[in-house]
Parts: C-alpha cells; structure tokens; sequence
C-alpha cells in the first residue's frame, strides 16, 4: 500500500502534466478502503491531499503555467473532495460487506451445530459430542494464536467431523467395545466418508476436508502407517486431542467415562506417538485454568480412543 502511494508521488517529478497524475491517488486510496477499512482509507487519502498540496506550495510554478491560481485550487478542491468521499464510501461498503460475512458466519456455524446435533440425536451417548469437540477445539486453537480463518475453519470441522458416522447403525456405534474386524473397518472409514461427504458440497467446506479426513491419523508416522507428523494438518492434530478427551470423559454403553485429570494424564500419555505435545500442553494449560487444579496419575500402555 505504501510503496503504491510513494509510486504516485514519484511520478509526479517526471511527468510534466501534475494535475493529470492526481487521478491516480484514486489507486492507493481505493486500494486501502477496500484492504483495511474506511478509517486508514481516509488516513491515506488525508495523506495523497497534503502530498499534493505541500508539492502545489513547493513546485507552485508547475502548476501554474497553464492555468490561473484559482482555477488550479478549484481543481485541487474538487479532486481531493472526491478522493476522501470515495475513500469513505468504498471502505464503508468494504466494512459492510466485512459484517454481512460475520453474520453469514455465525448462521452458517449455527446451522452446521443444528445437523450435529440431528447426526447424533440417535444415539444418546453421543449426543452432543461434536458441539464439545468443537468447544474444545477452538479454545486449543485460539490459545495457540492461530489466524481466524484457521480457528474458523477447525470450528466447522469439529462440528461435521463424524459426520462420516451417519450411514453407521446406532447398533455398531454403540459396541464400538466389541466390534468384528468388519465392522471396526467400517467405522475406521468413516473419516473417508466423511470427507467425501463433505466433498459433495462444493467448495464452501473445502478448507475443513483435510482436517475431517486426518483427524484419527497419528502424530508420528511410526505409531501410525501413513500418518507423517508433517503430513497431519495441524487443524486435524487438534481435532484428534479433543475428539479423545471427550470420548474419554464421556459415558459409553460399554464403560463409564474417564475423570477430566485421567483423561488428560493419558493424552500426555500418548504425547509425541499419537498427539502432538504442543497441542497437548495448550489443552492442559486450558484446562488447567478453567479447573483451578490438575491431578496427574500414570496410565496404561495402549493408544487413547477415538470417537
């Protein structure tokens, strides 16, 4: 942005016509409105006038020699009256248009919160699960400063991200203890299903694909064939820490669910095989504060469920 503006400046010095060049502050100002909003877009429009008018003082004969010092302020007067209301009004619309997407957002996250909710009112051990993972999810995200459309984008995958599940009979779900080995490659592909779900929609749910697909997958390829740690978005690591706490802290018909402190001593557990630390520690340190105190017991050797 500033380099367009100096761009302008400077080209005053080589083109003999100025006042023809001052339509081209139309470009930084435009620019900044629709990028960073209408206030910087005024700032840089109040900027292009006062380069124009110390440029006017200083060079006050180039401006002079075809026209008289009235019409030549006249013409300045107009042309920055209208350089600031186009600033304002594109960076106006932009930041509209900024709020019209939020709320698009926000009912969009609503509604994906709704079909979690339907996918999983069937079976009511695991109703709600998705809505929590989704909760967890985003703090861990937020705490590890992630970009917004990152944090936004883990969110949406959370919510839909057993939605390969839906073609699954609540039966299977639910003796997810004893499953066959049919039945337990049913369900191990229902992260497939569900990108391919996913994939039906069109682009808008492009972005959460990738972390529904990898969700199960492990941090360290040796715990898991296929499964290279820099191969596991970093959005799917996250799912995969809070998708396990909450099917660990949650009741099943086949086992009572784990206390908060069991169930964070075995991600800890499985820190570095199956999750990745840096995840981890941001979820302990998350559940930490929320819970004031934290009890660490050892566990047992065997990799933590999935949801």
């Amino acid at each position: 942005m500033l380099f367009i503006l100096l761009a302008v400046v400077a080209l005053n010095y080589f083109i003999a016509e100025k006042l023809a060049l001052l339509n081209l502050f139309y470009l930084p100002c435009l620019v900044a409105a629709f990028v960073l909003g209408k206030r910087k877009a005024l700032l840089v429009s109040m900027f292009s006038v006062a380069a124009v008018l110390f440029y006017v003082v200083m060079y006050y004969d180039n401006f002079t020699s075809a026209q008289s010092t009235l019409s030549l302020y006249v013409n300045i007067i107009s042309w920055a009256s209208f350089l600031i209301l186009a600033s304002i009004v594109v960076g106006h619309l932009h930041e509209q248009n900024e709020n019209n997407i939020i709320q698009l957002k926000r009912a969009y996250t609503g509604i994906l919160e709704i079909l979690s909710k339907y996918i999983e009112s069937a079976d009511k051990y695991t109703q709600g699960h998705s809505v929590r993972v989704s909760h967890y999810a985003t703090e861990i995200a937020t705490a590890m400063k992630l970009p917004e459309r990152d944090i936004e984008n883990i969110k949406v995958a959370a919510l839909l991200h057993d939605i390969g599940k839906v073609d699954i009979s609540t039966d299977l779900i639910g003796k997810a203890a004893s499953l066959s080995t049919d039945e337990k490659t049913m369900m191990d592909t229902h992260t497939e299903r569900g990108a391919q779900i996913l994939s039906s929609v069109g682009g808008v749910l492009s972005d959460a694909i990738p972390l529904v697909r990898a969700h199960h997958q492990y941090f360290d390829h040796e715990g898991q064939q296929g499964s290279a740690s820099d191969e596991v978005p970093l959005g799917a690591r996250i799912l995969a820490v809070a998708d396990s706490y909450d099917a660990m802290t949650t009741d099943r018909p086949y086992r009572s669910g784990m206390p908060p402190w069991k169930a964070m001593e075995e991600l800890e557990r499985c820190t570095g095989t199956q999750f990745d630390p840096d995840v981890v520690h941001s979820f302990k340190s998350i559940l930490f504060q929320n819970a004031g105190t934290h009890r660490m017991l050892s566990g047992q050797e065997a990799a933590v469920e999935q949801a």
